[in-house]
């Protein structure tokens, strides 16, 4: 049993060693003036001759690369706050909608149901290269395209959080909600009181995992948007010259820098919504 432990823990350490090692390069690459950051990649980079060399610790630590970012890059200000202004209505808007829908799916029986839930689960599983012909013709049928609201109008009826809340609603106990309309609550005061609170994990859970998605995104907006203007902080890399080196590892922490902190505040509430999803009666 004791060597049982001792493996799983290796194995484990191994996994987590595996999965930091490149944000612990890309925060140590962030940190190499341009000369260092030419002697270890100048190889791959520049065609220069030499070996690669990956460091953990820079020689020469410095903070220029952000300076540069954060004092004389304004499209990078102008991509990120895009994304505030895309990411968040699309977030507001799938509460919104996908709350009402999954209570319905995950408490009520009535025809048609299943076939909702399975339309669902296919639609979660499509990929954007399936629906992207069919979204690009609603957009220009509205005149949404390269607007904010090419980004935000889909991501709004994405299927991902109506199923995972469903998932979440469909493990309360019934006979919780039924105590709270013997004590007068109502069928609403049912999903206010009750439903809700005991949804919280299997809410702030779909928030996470989109607002993942959507920071992140790339197709749909180089798909739906023209304007840089326009874009998200995602695209931002793309246009950094490939002689600025420095700044794309300083830029590639600032984007990832709200995904992991979301998700080191938010990780309790993914613990309890996994929990939460194997209630039973």
């Amino acid at each position: 049993m004791r060597k049982k432990k001792i493996l799983t823990w290796i194995f484990l350490t191994g996994a987590v060693l595996v999965f930091l090692f490149p944000i612990l390069l890309l925060m140590a690459n962030s940190l190499m003036g341009q000369e260092e950051l030419t002697a270890s990649y100048g190889s791959v980079l520049y065609g220069n001759k030499g070996n690669l060399e990956w460091k953990l610790f820079p020689l020469y630590p410095t903070l220029r690369a952000y300076i540069q970012l954060l004092l004389d890059s304004p499209d990078f200000f102008v991509m990120f706050w895009n994304s505030v202004r895309q990411v968040f209505p699309i977030l507001f808007g799938q509460l919104l909608l996908g709350i009402p829908a999954a209570w319905a799916l995950g408490r009520y029986s009535f025809r048609g149901r299943r076939a909702l839930v399975y339309l669902y689960m296919i639609l979660m599983i499509l990929p954007f290269q399936v629906t992207m012909v069919s979204s690009y013709g609603v957009l220009s049928f509205f005149h949404m395209l390269d607007t904010h609201w090419a980004v935000i109008f889909p991501g709004v009826f994405s299927a991902l959080p109506v199923f995972l809340m469903t998932k979440f609603f469909q493990g309360i106990p019934d006979s919780l909600l039924e105590a709270a309309k013997v004590d007068g609550a109502g069928e609403l005061g049912a999903f206010f009181y009750v439903g809700l609170p005991l949804e919280l994990p299997g809410i702030i859970s779909s928030l996470i995992l989109n607002f993942l998605e959507y920071w992140n995104a790339i197709e749909p907006p180089m798909t739906f948007l023209k304007t840089k203007s326009k874009f998200p902080v995602s695209l931002y890399l793309s246009n950094i010259p490939l002689n600025d080196v420095g700044t794309s590892f300083a830029a590639s922490v600032l984007i990832m820098a709200p995904s992991l902190f979301l998700f080191a505040w938010g990780q309790s509430y993914l613990e309890q919504g996994i929990i939460a999803s194997g209630l039973k009666e």
